[in-house]
């Protein structure tokens, strides 16, 4: 039987001492338990072989839960390799002949006849246990496992091997690697246990490593002998089996954190294929556990090391050769490749290349934090100007600062700055609003009506979106993607302030679309989370909202992103009824960006009022739509407390100024008016001008017909807070009919009707929430809103209801 590549102990694989077969590779770990117990039906030996920490153990033990025969399981010891027979003793719990092979195969036979015999850890066994495995196979069934690579002699292992079935450890399914993730640390988010499985290569061993690390917050990164783990150890010692030239071609592999095309590898390409240590990738090849690959590189010493990253200094390119050459200790190397890497390179990387060139030398300090800027990294361009002073830094660190949104701290650093264009358009965006339009007066007296400079042209076009939309433009033309930016990020901003929320989300889409194919991924989740901010704001599609929020907010996102994605989750939750989630979220927003503090303060006090607790309202003055919400929230909280309003004078988007003239007048016709200004922009605002038209109106058929149509427009957006307090005003007015029968199902929506079918099917709220794309609190709020629709008192008897329903809509 020939040996198959996975089982090479050596560089070169031996020749076959029977005809070749190919070792069996079942597709998952339960047809690997199947087909071990299929061929020890009867007397037999079966050797599964694969990499460390790829599961062999485990397979083992469910081979012996699943055997009806009394199970003898032992095996291999590191420390104690040269003990004659310790496997064979460990399994029968006796001491054995070991210097007489036929008698010690009689002893283990009389032991363990009648059941199975198990050996682990076969690349730790004694030659004499090497010896008598296939003897006995021939009266006893047998499973072993070995660890590919591993030193056993070549001739004793063909022996065994030629008289065994050779299973092959196959790779773990998508879901049984997540499963073990979730085990180990089940808080990650999804796109971390996806990008843990990857770096893993879906070894058991490192993703049970890996995802206790992510958990616990420690580093990730390879070995280094300061901090060793039980993984990492096992994992080591795999390595140290392979010849040098395999454990050279891995560090590589590992120092590169990338595929690498085998000839880079040398003659290490070659053994870390036959070990199962890398795979092909076209090409390249790709290490089958990148940390594998990590912890290879950190078994280099220190010399051996920096010598290799030299040797891929010369053999990449680009900001990788230059980043090798840093690491190898080649400073001037590295900054001339560094400042080649950045010419004519993409923003992304051109950002990259000039911050490894200021790290070496702060005289390139400035450019790259302008690189930064312009690739939407402002805090790294902060970092590169921690130490760096002068009117051009000013100017960049400026900039770096408006952009996370800390516009106080940006005027301070523009005092540096010496007076030119760029300082006047920096005047003019860190300035507070209510001073914003004397300074645009006096800085167009001094600069007249033409000004070629595109981006004072953009700052003094003010908030007029059209103007701002123009200007983008301009600048984009000037390469001043900077400006650019900014541009955008205001013309959405002023959409949203005119409550021009549709507008807006699409600029914020379109803007983002530009962002990332300019590899400015800051500025793309800037851009992504006023589009989902504002979708919140309108009250479209809630679930869908969150789903998309919480995918960006399980990324590290700068400041101002962060607090727009929290908010929108926040929002959607307490709108959609999972109020202690979304106040538990607001409790993160503890020092939001400047800009944003009026938007956060706001979100508390609307949250606390849709769950019924409302504290004194005390708005900011914040300009634009967010302001004037807080002016109409103050007044909801007035009118359940039975308090005095503050008086609002600031001039308001018309919808905000026809809601505030409405209460001020206290008339329903009023109410009736701005609710149809709100109509097709934000159903949240509508359905509650239509609540308090229906709290004003004199006759009560018009005050019912009001309360049914906020409650109409509050289920078709999922508001149920909103549509449970319309609700329990109808039934004030006498107001009781059964709703269940309004669609089949109980009158669920799609959505209830989808929750609760796959709570019939048994599974629970966090795995439905993975499924549909929405947030377990949203779980839920579905199933409860779903029992109590059908009447039900329990989720269980919810599923069944609908079911009897027929449960088609």
């Amino acid at each position: 039987m020939a040996a198959p590549s996975s089982l090479t102990p050596g560089v070169q694989p031996p020749a076959p001492a029977a005809p070749a077969q190919a070792p069996a590779r079942p597709a998952t770990r339960d047809d690997t338990v199947r087909a071990m117990a299929a061929a020890l039906a009867g007397p037999g030996l079966v050797i599964l072989s694969g990499p460390p920490g790829c599961g062999r153990t485990r397979l083992l033990q469910r081979l012996a839960g699943a055997s009806k025969r009394p199970v003898h399981a032992g095996g291999g010891l590191s420390m104690l390799s040269g003990t004659p027979a310790l496997a064979l003793e460990r399994a029968t719990r006796a001491r054995m002949p070991a210097d007489d092979l036929p008698l010690l195969a009689e002893a283990v036979y009389s032991r363990t006849r009648g059941g199975l015999l198990i050996i682990d850890d076969l690349q730790w066994c004694d030659a004499a246990t090497l010896a008598v495995l296939p003897i006995l196979a021939q009266r006893l069934p047998i499973a072993a496992a070995v660890r590919t690579p591993n030193r056993l002699p070549v001739e004793a292992f063909e022996r065994l091997r030629g008289a065994a079935h050779v299973i092959d450890v196959p790779a773990l399914t998508d879901a049984e690697a997540k499963a073990i993730v979730a085990e180990a640390a089940p808080a990650l988010p999804a796109h971390r246990v996806a990008a843990l499985c990857e770096r893993a290569g879906r070894n058991p061993l490192a993703l049970a490593a890996l995802a206790r690390g992510a958990e616990d917050g420690s580093s990730g990164a390879y070995m280094d002998g300061s901090a060793p783990s039980e993984p990492a150890a096992a994992a080591a010692a795999a390595i140290a089996d392979l010849p040098r030239a395999g454990r050279t071609a891995l560090a590589a592999l590992g120092l590169l954190g990338r595929p690498a095309h085998p000839s880079l590898l040398g003659d290490g390409a070659a053994i870390l294929t036959e070990a199962g240590l890398a795979h092909t990738d076209g090409p390249h090849l790709r290490p089958a556990s990148p940390w594998m690959a990590e912890i290879a590189a950190g078994l280099l010493a220190p010399q051996a090391r920096t010598a290799m990253h030299a040797r891929l200094a010369e053999a990449t390119g680009g900001v990788e050769a230059a980043r090798h050459a840093q690491a190898a200790g080649l400073d001037a190397a590295a900054l001339a490749l560094a400042l080649a890497a950045a010419e004519g390179a993409t923003p992304s990387t051109e950002a990259e290349a000039l911050l490894l060139a200021a790290s070496l030398d702060s005289v390139h300090a400035t450019r790259a934090a302008r690189a930064a800027i312009g690739a939407g990294r402002p805090r790294a361009a902060l970092a590169a100007l921690e130490h760096t002073r002068g009117a051009e830094a000013a100017l960049a660190r400026t900039w770096a600062l408006l952009s996370i949104g800390d516009s106080p701290s940006a005027s301070i650093a523009l005092i540096e700055a010496e007076p030119c264009a760029e300082r006047d358009q920096l005047l003019l965006l860190t300035t507070p609003s209510a001073q914003k339009a004397a300074v645009t007066a006096q800085l167009r007296s001094v600069w007249g009506e033409r000004i070629d400079h595109p981006g004072l042209a953009a700052a003094l076009a003010g908030d007029d979106p059209a103007a701002l939309e123009a200007a983008e433009v301009l600048a984009r033309a000037a390469g001043d993607t900077t400006t650019a930016s900014w541009c955008a990020w205001t013309r959405v901003i002023a959409l949203a302030d005119a409550a021009r929320l549709a507008e807006a989300e699409t600029a914020a889409r379109e803007a983002a679309l530009r962002a990332g194919a300019a590899g400015a991924y800051s500025w793309q989740t800037r851009f992504l989370a006023a589009a989902a901010w504002c979708l919140v704001l309108s009250g479209t599609g809630l679930d869908n909202v969150i789903a998309t929020a919480q995918n960006l907010a399980d990324h590290t996102l700068p400041a101002v992103a962060d607090t727009l994605v929290v908010a929108a989750i926040a929002l959607a939750e307490a709108d959609t009824g999972a109020l202690g989630a979304a106040r538990a979220r607001l409790a993160r927003l503890s020092d939001p960006p400047a800009a944003l503090s009026g938007l956060v303060a706001w979100l508390e006090h609307e949250t606390a009022w849709l769950d019924g607790q409302p504290g004194p309202e005390a708005p900011d003055h914040t300009a634009g739509l967010v302001g004037g919400l807080a002016h109409i929230t103050g007044r909801w909280i007035a009118y359940d407390t039975g308090t005095e309003p503050i008086p609002s004078t600031d001039a308001w988007p018309s919808p905000v100024q026809a809601t505030l003239a409405a209460w001020d007048l206290a008339r329903d016709e009023a109410f009736a008016e701005a609710a149809g200004a709100w109509d097709g922009l934000a159903a949240r605002e509508q359905v509650r001008c239509l609540l308090a038209l229906a709290a004003h109106s004199a006759d009560p058929k018009d005050a019912i017909a009001a309360l049914e149509a906020a409650e109409q427009v509050a289920e078709d957006h999922g508001l149920r807070v909103l549509a449970g307090r319309a609700r329990r005003s109808l039934r004030r007015h006498d107001v009781r009919r059964d709703r269940r029968s309004a669609r089949g199902g109980g009158g669920l929506t799609d959505r209830e009707t989808e929750v609760l079918r796959h709570v019939a099917a048994g599974h629970p709220s966090r795995r439905i929430a993975e499924i549909l794309g929405i947030t377990a609190e949203t779980v839920e709020t579905h199933i409860r809103s779903g029992m109590r629709k059908l009447g039900a008192k329990t989720r269980t008897e919810a599923a069944v209801l609908l079911d009897g329903a027929g449960g088609e809509r």
